[in-house]
């Protein structure tokens, strides 16, 4: 169930961003949250967008968020911009994290624009733990990157390369040779993400850890329908070539939690029981993909002529 969350405060903090702290109207302590979490923002218009917290996560009374105004967006990040004021009410689904700080003796981490969002309480996260970490933050320009002067008091382990200044991030520099006990985290744009990739594609496995602003576009390896078996509903449903699996299971009748409907905010994840899901998703790691035992219903189909879910 969402909460409802009182604008607290709404600052421009760079060309384009603007950050919102959110509290409780009466006071209170919210959920608790850990570094790479995201809340669903539902605002006043109806729209639900995605946003990682970027704030202090041992404040138990505010959660800070970034918004980038996307002039090619569905809406959201205008309505934030040009309407959300101070003292206006949004739900707040969450927090959730499907892109979770894991134990390493060493880091780096590199930001994209408004990628930087996550990687912040990552960083404070690191530091605390007494963990060897860089940071390489890329943008456009200098005056269009966020949150510069959170990161002023880390001094040179954190690289600040403006696009307008430096050309394209040099990756294959920042992140040196492969080595074990070394986790890479990146956020940014998809070309960012996919040279990162091909970079890290000879470290050792699960050394990258990535989130992507939306699922990728990719063809779908199967354009024919399908066939879906609910076990526990005991209902069996057809789904068309342009339907998602989430809408064809509505139909019948059986309601699953979603959100953003674009495979990045993990809140449709669904347990499959047998046949080969096409995932379409922007969350699964190619291991757990590989394990084929579960699935985000909104983007992702089938490979196989049935799959049986969980539901």
């Amino acid at each position: 169930m969402n909460a409802s969350l009182q604008v607290l405060s709404k600052h421009v903090v760079a060309d384009g961003v603007v950050t919102l702290e959110l509290a409780a109207a009466g006071g209170g302590r919210l959920k608790d949250w850990t570094p790479g979490a995201h809340v669903d923002l539902v605002l006043p218009n109806g729209l639900t967008r995605q946003y990682s917290l970027c704030g202090d996560r041992w404040d138990p009374g505010r959660y800070r968020i970034g918004v980038l105004r996307e002039p090619g967006g569905r809406g959201g990040s205008a309505y934030v911009h040009d309407e959300l004021d101070v003292g206006d009410e949004v739900g707040v689904g969450g927090p959730r994290n499907n892109f979770p700080l894991v134990p390493s003796p060493e880091y780096l981490f590199v930001a994209g624009g408004i990628g930087i969002t996550p990687l912040l309480p990552m960083v404070h996260q690191a530091e605390l733990l007494g963990a060897r970490w860089r940071l390489l933050c890329g943008g456009r320009s200098r005056v269009a990157m966020a949150f510069l002067g959170d990161l002023d008091a880390y001094g040179d382990r954190v690289l600040v390369r403006p696009q307008d200044e430096h050309g394209l991030l040099d990756l294959a520099g920042f992140l040196g040779d492969p080595r074990p006990d070394v986790k890479v985290y990146a956020c940014g744009p998809a070309p960012m993400l996919a040279a990162i990739e091909r970079v890290c594609a000879v470290w050792p496995p699960h050394a990258l850890r990535t989130e992507r602003f939306a699922a990728g576009p990719g063809e779908a390896a199967r354009s024919t329908p399908f066939d879906v078996e609910l076990a526990r509903s005991g209902v069996s449903v057809t789904v068309p070539a342009g339907t998602s699996v989430l809408d064809a299971v509505a139909e019948a009748g059986v309601e699953i939690l979603s959100s953003c409907r674009q495979g990045t905010c993990g809140t449709c994840e669904t347990t499959v029981l047998a046949g080969r899901p096409e995932h379409r998703d922007a969350i699964l790691e190619d291991h757990e993909r590989a394990a084929d035992d579960c699935m985000f219903v909104c983007v992702s189909r089938s490979l196989s002529d049935r799959l049986v879910l969980d539901l």
